[in-house]
Protein backbone atom coordinates (compact mmCIF):
# COMPACT_ATOMS: atom_id res chain seq x y z
CA UNK A 1 0.00 0.00 0.00
CA UNK A 2 1.35 3.21 -1.07
CA UNK A 3 1.49 5.99 1.96
CA UNK A 4 2.27 8.85 -0.10
CA UNK A 5 0.15 8.49 -3.28
CA UNK A 6 0.81 7.27 -6.67
CA UNK A 7 4.30 9.12 -7.34
CA UNK A 8 5.15 10.28 -4.67
CA UNK A 9 8.80 12.72 -4.80
CA UNK A 10 10.90 13.84 -1.93
CA UNK A 11 8.31 16.84 -0.84
CA UNK A 12 5.69 14.86 0.17
CA UNK A 13 7.86 12.75 2.59
CA UNK A 14 6.82 13.74 6.05
CA UNK A 15 10.05 14.15 8.49
CA UNK A 16 9.69 13.93 12.23
CA UNK A 17 11.69 16.31 14.21
CA UNK A 18 13.96 15.08 16.81
CA UNK A 19 11.89 14.62 20.19
CA UNK A 20 15.30 14.99 21.88
CA UNK A 21 15.72 18.21 19.79
CA UNK A 22 17.56 19.31 16.77
CA UNK A 23 21.49 18.97 17.44
CA UNK A 24 22.82 16.67 15.06
CA UNK A 25 24.49 13.32 17.41
CA UNK A 26 28.49 13.87 17.31
CA UNK A 27 31.56 11.37 18.66
CA UNK A 28 33.37 14.38 19.45
CA UNK A 29 33.07 14.74 23.38
CA UNK A 30 33.61 18.12 25.23
CA UNK A 31 37.28 17.80 26.43
CA UNK A 32 35.77 20.11 30.14
CA UNK A 33 39.36 22.18 30.04
CA UNK A 34 37.91 23.97 32.45
CA UNK A 35 36.79 20.99 35.19
CA UNK A 36 38.00 21.30 39.13
CA UNK A 37 40.63 18.89 39.89
CA UNK A 38 39.98 16.58 43.17
CA UNK A 39 41.47 13.61 45.08
CA UNK A 40 38.57 11.19 45.39
CA UNK A 41 38.36 10.44 49.47
CA UNK A 42 35.58 7.66 48.87
CA UNK A 43 33.02 5.55 47.16
CA UNK A 44 30.09 4.84 48.46
CA UNK A 45 27.14 2.75 46.63
CA UNK A 46 28.10 4.77 43.23
CA UNK A 47 28.58 8.36 44.55
CA UNK A 48 32.16 9.45 45.40
CA UNK A 49 32.72 11.79 47.48
CA UNK A 50 35.54 14.11 46.11
CA UNK A 51 37.85 16.75 47.84
CA UNK A 52 38.16 20.04 46.18
CA UNK A 53 39.92 22.70 47.86
CA UNK A 54 38.70 22.68 51.22
CA UNK A 55 35.43 21.52 50.69
CA UNK A 56 33.98 17.88 49.81
CA UNK A 57 31.24 17.39 47.02
CA UNK A 58 29.47 14.49 45.69
CA UNK A 59 29.53 13.31 42.55
CA UNK A 60 29.15 10.53 40.06
CA UNK A 61 31.08 8.79 36.98
CA UNK A 62 30.16 10.44 33.78
CA UNK A 63 28.91 8.09 30.91
CA UNK A 64 31.93 9.30 28.68
CA UNK A 65 34.45 7.15 31.37
CA UNK A 66 32.86 4.45 29.91
CA UNK A 67 33.93 1.07 32.20
CA UNK A 68 36.69 2.95 33.72
CA UNK A 69 36.15 3.25 37.22
CA UNK A 70 37.51 5.75 39.54
CA UNK A 71 39.14 4.75 43.15
CA UNK A 72 40.35 6.01 46.54
CA UNK A 73 42.93 8.02 45.67
CA UNK A 74 42.25 9.09 42.40
CA UNK A 75 42.86 11.82 40.98
CA UNK A 76 39.66 13.42 38.74
CA UNK A 77 38.01 16.26 36.97
CA UNK A 78 34.79 17.59 37.89
CA UNK A 79 31.93 19.62 36.67
CA UNK A 80 28.91 20.51 37.55
CA UNK A 81 27.67 22.12 40.67
CA UNK A 82 30.86 21.76 43.19
CA UNK A 83 29.09 23.95 46.21
CA UNK A 84 29.34 20.98 48.36
CA UNK A 85 25.36 21.91 49.17
CA UNK A 86 23.51 19.19 50.37
CA UNK A 87 22.00 17.00 47.97
CA UNK A 88 23.82 18.33 44.91
CA UNK A 89 25.40 16.10 42.37
CA UNK A 90 28.56 16.77 40.67
CA UNK A 91 29.78 15.10 37.35
CA UNK A 92 33.45 12.96 37.03
CA UNK A 93 34.47 13.45 33.60
CA UNK A 94 38.04 12.55 33.65
CA UNK A 95 40.88 10.25 35.90
CA UNK A 96 44.07 11.66 35.49
CA UNK A 97 46.86 9.40 35.26
CA UNK A 98 47.74 7.20 38.00
CA UNK A 99 51.26 7.42 39.69
CA UNK A 100 50.60 4.30 41.58
CA UNK A 101 47.75 1.52 41.79
CA UNK A 102 47.51 -0.97 44.46
CA UNK A 103 45.77 -4.12 43.43
CA UNK A 104 44.94 -8.01 44.77
CA UNK A 105 42.56 -10.90 44.32
CA UNK A 106 40.20 -12.63 46.22
CA UNK A 107 42.46 -15.16 45.96
CA UNK A 108 45.68 -16.99 43.82
CA UNK A 109 42.73 -18.64 41.65
CA UNK A 110 40.48 -15.36 40.87
CA UNK A 111 41.36 -13.33 37.74
CA UNK A 112 38.80 -10.53 39.02
CA UNK A 113 41.69 -7.69 39.90
CA UNK A 114 40.53 -5.26 42.74
CA UNK A 115 42.25 -1.93 42.84
CA UNK A 116 42.60 -0.58 46.69
CA UNK A 117 44.46 2.60 46.33
CA UNK A 118 45.30 4.65 43.50
CA UNK A 119 48.33 7.02 43.73
CA UNK A 120 49.50 6.19 47.29
CA UNK A 121 53.42 5.89 47.50
CA UNK A 122 53.82 3.79 50.66
CA UNK A 123 51.79 0.83 52.19
CA UNK A 124 51.66 0.42 55.62
CA UNK A 125 51.41 -3.30 56.89
CA UNK A 126 48.89 -3.72 59.58
CA UNK A 127 49.69 -6.94 62.08
CA UNK A 128 48.78 -7.35 65.52
CA UNK A 129 51.38 -9.54 68.07
CA UNK A 130 48.38 -11.25 69.46
CA UNK A 131 44.54 -11.59 69.19
CA UNK A 132 44.83 -12.85 66.59
CA UNK A 133 48.08 -14.05 66.10
CA UNK A 134 50.54 -12.75 63.47
CA UNK A 135 50.82 -14.10 59.59
CA UNK A 136 53.71 -13.73 58.32
CA UNK A 137 52.64 -15.03 54.90
CA UNK A 138 50.25 -12.43 54.88
CA UNK A 139 53.18 -10.03 55.72
CA UNK A 140 55.28 -11.19 52.54
CA UNK A 141 51.94 -11.37 50.40
CA UNK A 142 51.72 -7.12 51.02
CA UNK A 143 55.31 -6.75 50.54
CA UNK A 144 55.48 -8.08 47.27
CA UNK A 145 51.80 -6.24 46.28
CA UNK A 146 53.81 -3.02 47.36
CA UNK A 147 57.18 -3.74 45.83
CA UNK A 148 54.90 -4.62 42.42
CA UNK A 149 52.78 -1.70 42.68
CA UNK A 150 56.12 0.59 43.79
CA UNK A 151 55.18 1.52 47.05
CA UNK A 152 57.43 1.53 50.09
CA UNK A 153 56.31 -0.88 52.58
CA UNK A 154 56.54 0.20 56.03
CA UNK A 155 55.72 -2.75 58.80
CA UNK A 156 53.17 -1.50 61.90
CA UNK A 157 53.38 -4.15 64.95
CA UNK A 158 50.57 -3.48 67.39
CA UNK A 159 49.28 -4.60 70.83
CA UNK A 160 53.10 -5.25 72.15
CA UNK A 161 51.54 -5.07 75.37
CA UNK A 162 50.34 -8.86 74.82
CA UNK A 163 53.54 -10.15 73.00
CA UNK A 164 56.79 -9.06 72.41
CA UNK A 165 58.12 -8.05 69.10
CA UNK A 166 61.38 -9.30 68.92
CA UNK A 167 60.78 -12.87 67.25
CA UNK A 168 58.99 -11.35 65.03
CA UNK A 169 61.91 -8.32 64.21
CA UNK A 170 64.02 -11.18 63.57
CA UNK A 171 62.82 -12.35 60.18
CA UNK A 172 62.07 -8.86 59.04
CA UNK A 173 64.55 -6.70 60.58
CA UNK A 174 67.36 -7.77 58.40
CA UNK A 175 65.52 -6.74 54.94
CA UNK A 176 65.53 -3.50 56.17
CA UNK A 177 62.47 -2.40 56.40
CA UNK A 178 60.83 0.64 57.97
CA UNK A 179 59.05 -0.58 61.57
CA UNK A 180 57.51 0.79 64.06
CA UNK A 181 56.02 -1.09 67.32
CA UNK A 182 52.71 0.27 69.06
CA UNK A 183 50.78 -0.67 72.14
CA UNK A 184 47.27 -0.05 73.83
CA UNK A 185 48.86 2.44 76.40
CA UNK A 186 50.14 4.14 72.79
CA UNK A 187 46.56 4.91 71.79
CA UNK A 188 45.11 5.97 74.70
CA UNK A 189 47.65 9.06 75.71
CA UNK A 190 47.89 10.03 71.78
CA UNK A 191 51.93 8.57 71.76
CA UNK A 192 51.83 7.79 68.33
CA UNK A 193 53.91 10.69 66.81
CA UNK A 194 56.67 7.89 66.06
CA UNK A 195 53.90 7.00 63.03
CA UNK A 196 53.13 10.05 62.43
CA UNK A 197 56.67 10.93 61.72
CA UNK A 198 56.51 8.16 59.04
CA UNK A 199 53.74 9.14 57.64
CA UNK A 200 54.47 12.73 56.74
CA UNK A 201 54.17 14.32 53.54
CA UNK A 202 53.00 11.23 51.96
CA UNK A 203 50.00 8.89 51.21
CA UNK A 204 50.10 5.70 53.02
CA UNK A 205 47.42 2.90 52.81
CA UNK A 206 46.76 0.83 55.49
CA UNK A 207 46.24 -2.77 54.91
CA UNK A 208 45.88 -5.61 57.48
CA UNK A 209 43.81 -8.40 58.85
CA UNK A 210 40.35 -7.60 60.62
CA UNK A 211 40.94 -7.24 64.21
CA UNK A 212 44.97 -6.39 64.07
CA UNK A 213 43.74 -2.29 65.53
CA UNK A 214 44.17 -1.19 62.00
CA UNK A 215 41.39 1.31 62.39
CA UNK A 216 42.03 1.84 66.02
CA UNK A 217 45.53 3.55 64.50
CA UNK A 218 44.26 5.47 62.16
CA UNK A 219 41.41 6.80 64.71
CA UNK A 220 44.36 7.76 66.97
CA UNK A 221 46.11 9.37 63.86
CA UNK A 222 43.74 11.45 62.46
CA UNK A 223 41.72 12.13 65.72
CA UNK A 224 37.94 11.16 64.23
CA UNK A 225 36.47 8.15 65.22
CA UNK A 226 35.83 5.15 62.69
CA UNK A 227 33.69 2.29 64.10
CA UNK A 228 35.75 -0.54 65.43
CA UNK A 229 35.11 -4.11 66.74
CA UNK A 230 36.59 -7.00 68.63
CA UNK A 231 38.71 -10.16 68.00
CA UNK A 232 35.88 -13.36 67.95
CA UNK A 233 37.77 -15.25 70.56
CA UNK A 234 36.92 -18.85 69.23
CA UNK A 235 37.65 -17.99 65.52
CA UNK A 236 40.41 -15.44 66.53
CA UNK A 237 39.52 -13.72 63.35
CA UNK A 238 38.35 -9.79 63.74
CA UNK A 239 35.03 -8.69 62.57
CA UNK A 240 34.97 -6.45 59.70
CA UNK A 241 34.29 -2.73 60.64
CA UNK A 242 35.11 -0.26 57.87
CA UNK A 243 33.52 -1.51 54.87
CA UNK A 244 34.67 1.13 52.52
CA UNK A 245 38.00 2.94 51.72
CA UNK A 246 38.49 6.34 53.02
CA UNK A 247 41.28 8.95 52.71
CA UNK A 248 41.74 10.95 55.64
CA UNK A 249 44.05 14.08 56.33
CA UNK A 250 46.74 14.15 58.80
CA UNK A 251 46.64 17.26 61.26
CA UNK A 252 48.31 19.64 59.81
CA UNK A 253 47.64 19.06 56.32
CA UNK A 254 46.33 22.78 56.48
CA UNK A 255 42.70 21.15 54.60
CA UNK A 256 44.88 21.12 51.17
CA UNK A 257 43.50 18.83 48.42
CA UNK A 258 47.02 17.14 48.10
CA UNK A 259 49.24 15.87 50.06
CA UNK A 260 52.51 17.25 48.03
CA UNK A 261 54.27 20.06 49.70
CA UNK A 262 52.05 19.64 52.85
CA UNK A 263 52.85 19.23 56.14
CA UNK A 264 50.08 16.85 57.12
CA UNK A 265 49.98 13.88 54.26
CA UNK A 266 47.14 11.30 54.18
CA UNK A 267 46.42 7.90 55.59
CA UNK A 268 43.56 5.65 53.38
CA UNK A 269 42.21 2.98 55.76
CA UNK A 270 41.01 -0.08 54.22
CA UNK A 271 38.53 -2.75 55.05
CA UNK A 272 40.20 -5.80 57.02
CA UNK A 273 41.25 -8.25 54.50
CA UNK A 274 41.18 -12.27 54.91
CA UNK A 275 43.50 -12.69 52.02
CA UNK A 276 45.63 -11.03 49.83
CA UNK A 277 45.26 -12.79 46.28
CA UNK A 278 48.33 -12.09 44.16
CA UNK A 279 47.04 -13.82 40.79
CA UNK A 280 47.74 -10.36 38.80
CA UNK A 281 51.36 -10.31 39.53
CA UNK A 282 53.96 -12.57 37.26
CA UNK A 283 55.68 -14.94 39.21
CA UNK A 284 58.95 -13.43 38.04
CA UNK A 285 58.36 -10.66 40.25
CA UNK A 286 57.34 -12.49 43.35
CA UNK A 287 61.29 -12.91 44.11
CA UNK A 288 61.49 -8.87 44.58
CA UNK A 289 60.00 -9.26 47.69
CA UNK A 290 62.07 -11.03 48.85
CA UNK A 291 65.44 -9.19 49.02
CA UNK A 292 66.90 -11.31 51.41
CA UNK A 293 66.97 -14.73 48.94
CA UNK A 294 67.50 -12.67 45.44
CA UNK A 295 71.10 -12.26 45.94
CA UNK A 296 71.03 -15.92 46.09
CA UNK A 297 69.37 -16.63 43.10
CA UNK A 298 72.11 -15.76 40.73
CA UNK A 299 73.43 -18.78 41.12
CA UNK A 300 70.59 -20.66 40.48
CA UNK A 301 70.11 -22.61 36.99
CA UNK A 302 68.36 -20.74 34.03
CA UNK A 303 64.73 -20.70 34.21
CA UNK A 304 64.85 -21.91 38.03
CA UNK A 305 61.47 -22.67 39.22
CA UNK A 306 63.30 -21.75 43.25
CA UNK A 307 61.63 -25.41 44.47
CA UNK A 308 63.70 -28.10 42.48
CA UNK A 309 66.68 -29.94 43.99
CA UNK A 310 69.55 -27.62 41.81
CA UNK A 311 67.88 -24.77 43.59
CA UNK A 312 70.59 -22.05 44.86
CA UNK A 313 68.63 -20.68 47.63
CA UNK A 314 68.75 -23.99 49.92
CA UNK A 315 72.63 -23.73 49.79
CA UNK A 316 72.05 -19.96 50.43
CA UNK A 317 69.71 -20.54 53.57
CA UNK A 318 72.02 -22.86 54.96
CA UNK A 319 75.27 -20.61 55.11
CA UNK A 320 73.01 -18.51 57.04
CA UNK A 321 71.90 -15.58 54.72
CA UNK A 322 68.24 -15.92 55.60
CA UNK A 323 66.05 -17.68 57.31
CA UNK A 324 64.29 -21.36 56.32
CA UNK A 325 60.81 -19.46 56.87
CA UNK A 326 61.28 -16.56 54.50
CA UNK A 327 62.07 -19.70 52.09
CA UNK A 328 59.53 -21.64 53.11
CA UNK A 329 56.95 -18.59 51.97
CA UNK A 330 58.54 -17.73 48.95
CA UNK A 331 57.79 -21.32 47.27
CA UNK A 332 54.06 -21.46 48.84
CA UNK A 333 53.54 -18.42 46.59
CA UNK A 334 55.47 -19.61 43.75
CA UNK A 335 53.76 -22.68 44.21
CA UNK A 336 49.84 -21.18 43.84
CA UNK A 337 51.02 -19.09 41.08
CA UNK A 338 52.32 -21.96 39.44
CA UNK A 339 49.25 -24.01 39.67
CA UNK A 340 47.28 -20.89 38.40
CA UNK A 341 48.94 -20.71 35.49
CA UNK A 342 48.23 -24.75 34.90
CA UNK A 343 44.56 -23.73 34.89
Amino acid sequence: MRRYGKNPDEDDIRSRPNPKGNRPRTSIRPKHEDAAEGMVLTVDRGRLHVLIDDRQIVAMKARELGRKSAVVGDRVAVVGDLSGDKDTLARIVRVEKRDSVLRRTADDDDPYERVVVANADQLAIVTALADPEPRPRMIDRCLVAAYDAGLDPLLVLTKSDLAPAEPLLETYGPLGLSYVVTNRDDFLTGGVDQIRERLKGRITAFVGHSGVGKTTLVNALVERQRATGIVNAVTGRGRHTTTSALALPLPGDGGTSQAEGSGGGWVIDTPGVRSFGLHHIDPSRVIHAFPDLEPGTEECPRACSHDEPDCALDAWVAAGHAEPARLESLRRLLATRERREGD
